[in-house]
């Protein structure tokens, strides 16, 4: 918890150092203030959404990632529930970005507001009327969507990936409408990990002999 609020500031601070000395791409092209920030948002978005990909096609990341996916139980805890290694590479990727770009404070404030806002809700143990869901995830990702994604089956697994947008994974393909076995029979966590995990094991899981991998396939 510390190190997702924490972080999150630091990735604004990231963004005034950058504005201060000029650094980024933005910082030769100016733009209407408006439409940097809504480039920021989109810009991050698509930077988390193919970073959780690689994080599940590269084994040494999916190690750092499957602390995440070992929750037996989906609701706004497992969406603070990341290995503080994996919260770090995050954040490491976050900071070349915005250097590079130049991205602006309140837009990165904006954009980390609603990635842990969402990241809570799209996590969420709730029900959604299916005819309100089927308008809402055209907007946002919601929690029938990414409860997909926490399936031990790999096909489901390596699929919506996006936590605050849903378009990515319409448009590079990831999109999976629904569970093979339901939403209310379908199982989560991992196949090798039949138990709930406390907080000392979860540490200690990226560093145990892999068992389950993660789909070759982007």
């Amino acid at each position: 918890v510390a190190l997702r609020v924490f972080f999150p500031l630091a990735a604004v601070g990231i963004a005034l150092f950058a504005q201060e000395h000029g650094l980024g791409l933005l910082h030769h092209a100016p733009l209407p203030a408006m439409a940097d920030i809504v480039l920021t948002v989109i810009a991050l978005d698509l930077i988390i959404y193919w970073q959780h990909r690689l994080f599940h096609k590269i084994p040494l990341l999916w190690r750092l990632h499957k602390v995440h996916h070992a929750d037996l139980e989906l609701d706004v805890s497992t969406g603070l529930r990341f290995h503080p290694v994996e919260i770090l590479l995050s954040m490491l990727i976050k900071t070349g970005v915005i250097l590079l770009l130049g991205l602006p404070a309140l837009g990165v404030l904006i954009f980390e507001v609603l990635l842990n806002s969402t990241s809570l809700f799209n996590h969420g143990n709730l029900h959604i009327p299916v005819s309100v869901d089927r308008w809402l995830r055209r907007l946002v990702v919601t929690p029938d969507m990414h409860r997909v994604h926490h399936s031990p089956h790999a096909m489901e697994t390596n699929s919506n990936f996006g936590f605050n947008l849903p378009w990515w994974d319409w448009l590079f393909r990831s999109y999976r409408d629904q569970p093979q076995e339901g939403h209310l029979h379908m199982r989560l966590g991992l196949d090798d990990q039949p138990e709930p995990l406390n907080f000392p094991r979860a540490l200690w899981l990226p560093f145990q002999a892999a068992r389950q991998k993660p789909s070759r396939s982007l």
